[in-house]
């Protein structure tokens, strides 16, 4: 065994705990990860290798019967163990998407279920889930099972000439740099959890097992300096990269290509005595590097666990629950690790190993889904008032919302609609058919179009997740009065011309101002009666010189002016009320204390700010300014979390369907203030 693997190991299993547990310093431990991709890749490629050469041949059995003797009995401890923290600690409700989350894990296309997760918006606030560290873990399952097989075809077909299969493997590394190229532009989680685009890190290690024996050729002055500059670049990465870089992309190659110096210089027998392989090679760094595995697995479930239970998120409590997941990753070394993995029993037949990873995998599969049917059960109080009832039968549904808001529920009604656990948007939401643009679109989606299609009125919904909430109450009032309806919104994307900073990578959001052009254009071709326009006011400028005020009034006031121009009529409604904390996970940890998750008018505003640049432009425009704080606040300025029978919010900061849906009735007595004729709601 190579000791400087071990330590490599070590750095970084190192790094990304330490930047899991929220040390500032080293936000970009997460390239641990890419570390840990080229090892693997290295290491299984040089194991097929070396049965190439000893037996000429490969066995995909004994391949595969020893992966799951490695990988399976810790996985499968840690996947059960967390499910139960989870059910324990983190709320049913959350629970049942956990468990979705370790049937997934259990069988390694976790990474596929949170890149298809990270699209949809639905789950920009929710809390991590105890699983979500799986996906590096599945990413390498993956591969184990492509590159075996295709080495196995090359060594038959072309008689073990390592220059084949070293083309092949370039061919396909560089296919999937590519991929990870177009996706961090296009599809950042794709770019993040897909093998497709992660495959080339883990092809950059087989690369370098195939060109061992060149690289043990170099001199040892060559591989000290390889070694150290390696070791550098790892740390650079670590030190320089946070959660705004847009990663992977190019910036996976700098710790990539440190992994890759690092092995190389330790090829040269065992590395130079004055190399970076003399430090890798210490017990402590050796001993850690034999608990990596293990301790990659427990670390994540305990630093999301621990702070919750704690109701603690400091960064004292995460660094204990590192230190915990240290100990129980000896114990399971110990314990199950070890004694699985070299029991007499799986020395034998391939089958015997096959079975168990079959049966650990499907059985922990199983458990899962058999736990997301434990009912959820959550304390309630008396039934509160039918909201879209009280709405709809009201001649001034303003008055009887402004008294149901007087008179908020302390408790969680027991007649609550939709139920907790059905807070969701519908299937033909714009969230989820494609209509909602993503970050890095640049063109508009058309059409996008609910109501009567027929219709010979047009409404234009115009701005980014915040208007789309608003989508319910209005396609209600478009089936009502046989309006056109159409939805232009992209995330994060505000329709005042101002440059925000890219959520998630960092950097202006220019795709927003490319998508925001294109957008006008087409809904000035579309002659609409009216624009309705709402955006979140907590994106933050790119430019933080400019007073916030002044260039957000700039910036709406000429986007305003831009939709006018045709003549169109154009209304702004005000941003909502924002909660302290996600709404489903307040609700559920305080059924019986809702006013615990209220907010004031006063702290409820992120932005006020921009949310005042909205009223400034709407003066110098004639665009008409709607306040929506009547709506979800009180008369003495509390914003509660469930009005009647109805939660307002479905996270922090966006309203549920079934809220927006039952203010159509007020909706609807607003725009007939203002916009009666233009839209046939005086008829």
């Amino acid at each position: 065994m190579r000791l400087d693997i071990q330590g490599l190991r070590a750095v970084a299993v190192g790094l990304v705990v330490l930047s899991h547990a929220g040390v500032d310093r080293l936000a970009g431990g997460y390239v641990g990860v890419d570390v840990f991709f080229v090892i693997s890749g290295f290491l299984i490629t040089s194991l097929m290798l070396r049965e190439v050469e000893s037996t000429g041949r490969i066995s995909l059995r004994r391949f595969y019967a020893r992966r799951a003797l490695r990988l399976l009995p810790a996985s499968t401890v840690v996947v059960l163990a967390t499910l139960a923290g989870a059910w324990l600690c983190l709320g049913p409700l959350r629970f049942v998407e956990y468990t979705e989350d370790a049937f997934a894990s259990a069988l390694y296309f976790v990474n596929l279920h949170l890149a298809d997760a990270g699209t949809q918006y639905l789950n920009a606030d929710a809390p991590p889930s105890p699983f979500q560290h799986f996906w590096s873990l599945a990413v390498e399952e993956q591969f184990y099972l492509v590159w075996p097989v295709l080495m196995l075809l090359v060594v038959r077909w072309l008689a073990r000439r390592r220059l084949a299969l070293a083309v092949l493997l370039a061919a396909v590394c560089a296919g999937s740099f590519l991929l990870n190229l177009d996706w961090i532009e296009t599809s950042s989680s794709w770019a993040y959890f897909g093998s497709p685009a992660r495959a080339w890190e883990l092809g950059a290690g087989a690369l370098l097992a195939l060109a061992a024996n060149r690289i043990a050729r170099l001199p040892g002055p060559v591989a000290a300096l390889l070694g150290w500059t390696g070791l550098a670049a790892i740390a650079y990465a670590a030190l320089a990269f946070d959660e705004s870089t847009p990663f992977p992309g190019w910036y996976a190659v700098v710790p990539v290509f440190g992994a890759v110096a690092v092995l190389a210089a330790g090829m040269k027998d065992g590395g130079p005595r004055y190399g970076a392989v003399a430090l890798l090679g210490l017990r402590p760094a050796v001993w850690i590097g034999g608990l990596s595995y293990s301790w990659y697995l427990w670390h994540w479930p305990l630093i999301v666990i621990l702070p919750a239970e704690l109701g603690e998120d400091r960064i004292l409590v995460k660094i204990l629950a590192a230190v915990l997941a240290l100990n129980l990753a000896w114990l399971t070394l110990r314990f199950v690790e070890d004694p699985v993995r070299f029991h007499r029993a799986f020395k034998g037949p391939s089958w015997r190993g096959l079975s168990l990873g079959l049966a650990l995998s499907v059985g922990s599969a199983v458990i899962a889904l058999l736990a997301a049917q434990i009912p959820l059960k959550i304390a309630t109080g008396p039934d509160g008032p039918d909201l879209r009832q009280a709405l709809a039968a009201a001649e001034q549904p303003e008055r009887a919302l402004a008294e149901l808001l007087d008179t908020a529920p302390t408790e969680l009604p027991g007649n609550l609609n939709p139920r907790i656990d059905q807070i969701t948007v519908a299937p033909d939401s714009p969230f989820l058919n494609g209509c909602h643009a993503s970050p890095d679109t640049v063109e508009p989606k058309t059409p996008c179009e609910y109501g009567d299609k027929d219709g010979d009125r047009l409404v234009v919904l115009f701005g980014d997740s915040h208007m789309t909430q608003w989508l319910p109450a209005m396609q209600a009032l478009a089936d009502k009065y046989h309006w056109r309806l159409a939805s232009l919104t992209k995330a994060h994307c505000k329709p005042g011309k101002v440059t925000t900073v890219h959520v998630g990578r960092g950097g202006p959001y220019e795709q927003c101002n490319q998508w925001r052009a294109k957008a006008v254009e087409y809904i000035a071709s579309l002659e609409p009666d009216l624009v309705l326009t709402s955006f979140a006011v907590h994106n933050p400028l790119y430019d933080t010189k400019l007073d916030q005020r002044t260039e957000w009034t700039r910036g709406l006031v000429e986007g305003y002016e831009d939709l006018r121009k045709s003549g169109t009529r154009v209304a702004a409604l005000t941003d909502v009320p924002y909660l302290a904390q996600h709404a489903l996970d307040c609700a559920i940890g305080h059924p019986l204390d809702l006013p615990a998750c209220e907010r004031t008018t006063k702290d409820a505003d992120p932005a006020p700010l921009v949310t005042q640049a909205v009223r400034d432009a709407g003066k110098k425009t004639g665009v008409d300014v709607i306040e929506t704080r009547p709506w979800l606040c009180s008369s003495n300025g509390k914003c509660p979390l469930v009005v009647g029978d109805t939660l307002v919010y479905r996270d922090r900061h966006h309203i549920s369907e079934g809220f927006a849906l039952k203010l159509a009735p007020v909706l609807e007595r607003t725009l007939a203030d203002h916009y009666g004729p233009e839209l046939g709601l005086n008829d």
